[in-house]
């Protein structure tokens, strides 16, 4: 049985364990031709320029507002979408309209972002109509205001399939019998799915809700820097667009590092809170 374990265990000891010593990084002035050795320690100077860059607090605060967005409107779809699938009569139309709607989740974002210029683009199809019956253009997608609501509705239209896998798996193991009882009772669809359905997923909910607030600085790196150019740095850039900028292409290496572990210290403290939170409503929890 350990010899199952064993390929898992030296997965995460190398490519998650082992490169925590990079941390280090955040505390040099880093160049990659000294090395950590070579490199001279600066203390907190890279922390303190990180909370004291204009651009760094600004690609926090959109960061803030886009995993707020998605976390009230994209993680509810998927339950949304299972509670309504689930309520198909027909499993043969359940079947289909399930492939159809997890197809989006295996599109690549760059395939992604090109379906929604052709549409909602200043020359897709939705301007063209409003052309053709002489209503005013509407710039979608280049439109600095509303942008954080449309990577939301794109992570939604993307992913929202896929992530009624785990709550299907979920909703599978709710007793018929407590269903047929209700049924007995004179209880409605409405009232099986609020007494029964969702108690029934309620730990799921907080679990896939926990993991997710240890993501709440990571919000689709790819997604925002193939459209960070059509609307600007200021209502795009994000802490990870700003690691790449700042880390990858201008070498400031110790400050990207700094940055990393900001989220990682945000995300360790968002789920310990939120697992705590979770128990007092009672459900399990993670740990």
């Amino acid at each position: 049985m350990y010899a199952f374990f064993l390929p898992g265990v030296v997965f995460f000891v190398v490519f998650a364990y082992v490169p925590l010593l990079g941390n280090a990084a955040a505390f040099q002035d880093y160049s990659p031709f000294l090395g950590f050795r070579g490199s001279p320690w600066v203390g907190l100077a890279n922390f303190h320029e990180l909370f004291s860059d204009p651009q760094a607090l600004a690609a926090i605060r959109n960061t803030l507002i886009i995993s707020l967005l998605q976390v009230v409107f994209a993680f509810p779809a998927p339950i949304a979408l299972a509670l309504l699938l689930n309520s198909l009569i027909s499993p043969r139309i359940k079947r289909i309209v399930q492939s159809i709607v997890y197809l989006p989740h295996f599109i690549g974002w760059v395939i992604v972002i090109s379906i929604w210029q052709n549409v909602l683009g200043d020359t897709g199809g939705v301007n063209q109509l409003f052309s053709h019956v002489g209503m005013s253009t509407a710039h979608l997608m280049t439109d600095a205001s509303t942008f954080k609501g449309l990577l939301t509705a794109q992570v939604i239209w993307k992913e929202t399939g896929w992530g009624t896998i785990i709550f299907f798996a979920a909703i599978s193991h709710i007793s018929t019998d407590l269903y047929e009882a209700a049924v007995v009772d004179g209880a409605g669809p409405w009232r099986r799915t609020w007494h029964i359905t969702l108690p029934g997923i309620a730990n799921v909910i907080a679990l896939l809700l926990i993991l997710r607030m240890g993501d709440v600085l990571t919000v689709g790196f790819e997604q925002i820097l193939l459209q960070q150019n059509a609307v600007g740095n200021d209502a795009a850039q994000v802490v990870d667009t700003f690691v790449y900028y700042n880390g990858v292409l201008g070498g400031n290496w110790g400050l990207a590092t700094a940055a990393g572990i900001f989220k990682g210290v945000v995300g360790t403290v968002l789920v310990v809170v939120a697992n705590r939170t979770a128990k007092r409503f009672g459900t399990s929890g993670v740990f």
